[in-house]
């Protein structure tokens, strides 16, 4: 029974760590990655739909995505969703290529990007407390209703913790890799 409860923990705080790779993944580092775009959606015949979807993405240098769009007739509409993205990306079309090219970062935008990367990894560490919380929790009422021993109680909040910190190191390696291609020029 504990053992369900400590896999089930483990597996919500691996959830969190995704989230914040793929938040991660959102925030700009000068380099060109397809994943950049993934937060961007189009209007496709009435459904919101992923940039990702209705083209092919490709690094074509350092600095530049080159996007192949599969119906010409969605070239405007997916430059207008790249204009209004938070990204502050320029895009240039030639027919049903668009390329994005990365502005440099400067030295603002770089700490900019950088607290925004501290926010996110502070909303993981969070999530991963409250999984944290909710399982002390359960373990207390299952102590509570004699379905387990103080000394199972214990062990198991102790394990708990363990799981929690190991889960906040990676936030924190997550986060200072992140940082760190931040400040790569």
């Amino acid at each position: 029974m504990i053992d369900e409860h400590m896999r089930e923990s483990e597996e919500r705080m691996e959830k969190s760590l995704d989230a914040l790779r793929k938040a991660f993944n959102r925030i700009r580092t000068g380099r060109a990655h397809p994943s950049l775009l993934d937060g961007i959606s189009i209007d496709y015949y009435g459904a919101d739909t992923p940039i990702s979807q209705v083209t092919s993405i490709v690094v074509e240098d350092a600095r530049t995505l080159a996007l192949t769009v599969w119906d010409n007739n969605l070239v405007p509409e997916i430059e207008k969703s790249i204009l209004r993205s938070d990204l502050g990306l320029n895009p240039n079309s030639a027919g049903a290529v668009i390329r994005v090219p990365l502005p440099t970062l400067t030295e603002e935008s770089r700490k900019a990007f950088g607290r925004q990367a501290k926010q996110e990894a502070e909303k993981a560490r969070v999530s991963v407390r409250n999984v944290r919380r909710d399982v002390l929790s359960t373990l207390k009422s299952l102590e509570k209703s004699k379905d387990i021993s103080q000394d199972e109680e214990r062990r198991a909040q102790d394990q708990v913790q363990i799981i929690t910190d190991r889960f906040v190191a990676h936030v924190d390696a997550l986060l200072t890799e992140k940082e760190k291609d931040l400040m790569d020029i």
